[in-house]
């Protein structure tokens, strides 16, 4: 046994029993591990096999509580340089089997360690199978998890009083305050954080861009000001619908026919600007392991998926295009202009974690610009 695992494998034995119940109250048992509290929000699934550290610090999960289907999480760590962003934005996290033990030579710390410092509130030895099963069938729910008390009258009420992703604006959570300046050797972008995971800002580096990151709320005069040669709409959580400021800045961004690319929550704000609308998916799109389409090559990539809204594919105006559709279930994944240089996505081309088919959608969005 390595030093310190003693330690640790008391500290998970001596984990107290917590709860989550969900809004039509279903609940389940559990142990609880990492921050002791109390928290409410949206319980969705996700299913990853790997890459549990990127789906914990992913902006994009703000408000919800995430159920792994994978039942081994924990074991290999916490490594810092992995992280997508600053902080956890989620407020749950509920697995089959959290592993006492990490092995992994890049590991800084335990998991129960980062969530207790993040205060996310971890769940353990329940069945999330039987978890995932209800919520496919029901549809994403709000929920609240408890390490604190298992009075399911009580958590009831306060989670009916929660509430709803419908409506959630979480800009002013989870967006930068000021403009950042990455410097590039290449054409001059502007990267809108909305929730920005850093594996996209890394992958417009590797392609040479010189990247100005701006908070949600940035105006399109002020974006104007700093002369870009292309825009970038960036992932993030929330009702699309909710944030009709930022659309109306998208809007007379468009009016200039720049280069642009939406990314997730900036491909739905794209639509919204071009006329589309979008609607809340049942339970959403949460994993690694999602076909979708190119229906002009009719060629099929497994992409990474985060998304609980999406576009509504009839509501594409005539100068829009449809370019992929997920195999799944039909939703649409991604649309371009017909006459102005944008191209937009709903899955993740960075893909952390996730396969690497999608990727070659940041050298496209480079040809706009050429």
């Amino acid at each position: 046994m390595r030093e310190g695992e003693g330690a640790r494998l008391k500290k998970f034995s001596s984990m107290n029993t917590g709860i989550l119940l969900l809004e039509d109250g279903t609940s389940w048992d559990g142990k609880a591990f990492g921050f002791k509290g109390e928290l409410m929000g949206e319980a969705v699934f996700n299913t990853a096999f790997s890459g549990y550290e990127e789906v914990l610090t992913d902006p994009s999960y703000a408000g919800q509580i995430v159920v792994m289907t994978v039942p081994h999480i924990g074991n290999y760590g916490i490594t810092l340089d992995d992280m997508e962003s600053s902080r956890c934005y989620l407020r749950g996290f509920v697995v089959k089997d959290n592993s006492p033990i990490d092995s992994n030579w890049r590991s800084k710390e335990a998991l129960e360690k980062f969530l207790t410092d993040q205060h996310v509130i971890g769940l353990c030895d329940v069945d999330t199978r039987g978890i995932v099963k209800h919520l496919r069938q029901h549809g994403a729910m709000r929920a609240i998890l408890s390490a604190n008390t298992l009075d399911k009258k009580d958590l009831l009420e306060k989670v009916k009083k929660s509430p709803s992703m419908i409506g959630a604006d979480f800009m002013d959570e989870v967006s930068l305050k000021k403009v950042e300046h990455h410097k590039g050797s290449g054409p001059r972008i502007v990267l809108y954080d909305f929730g920005l995971k850093q594996n996209i800002l890394k992958h417009l580096l590797l392609q040479g861009f010189d990247v100005h990151v701006v908070p949600a709320h940035t105006s399109a005069s002020d974006v104007l000001k700093l002369n870009p040669q292309g825009i970038v709409f960036s992932n993030g959580p929330g009702d699309p619908s909710a944030l009709n400021g930022i659309v109306k800045e998208i809007q007379e961004l468009l009016k200039k026919q720049l280069p642009t690319l939406g990314i997730c929550l900036g491909n739905q704000l794209l639509a919204l600007a071009l006329g589309a609308k979008t609607h809340k998916l049942q339970f959403g799109h949460h994993g690694v392991n999602h076909p979708v389409k190119n229906l002009a090559t009719n060629e099929v990539a497994i992409t990474s998926h985060n998304h609980g809204f999406a576009i509504d594919a009839k509501s594409l105006t005539g100068s829009l295009s449809p370019t992929y559709v997920d195999l799944y279930d039909g939703t649409l994944e991604g649309f371009k202009h017909n006459t102005l240089p944008i191209i937009s996505v709903q899955f993740h081309p960075e893909a952390a974690p996730g396969p690497h088919d999608a990727a070659p959608i940041f050298e496209s969005f480079k040809q706009l610009i050429k």
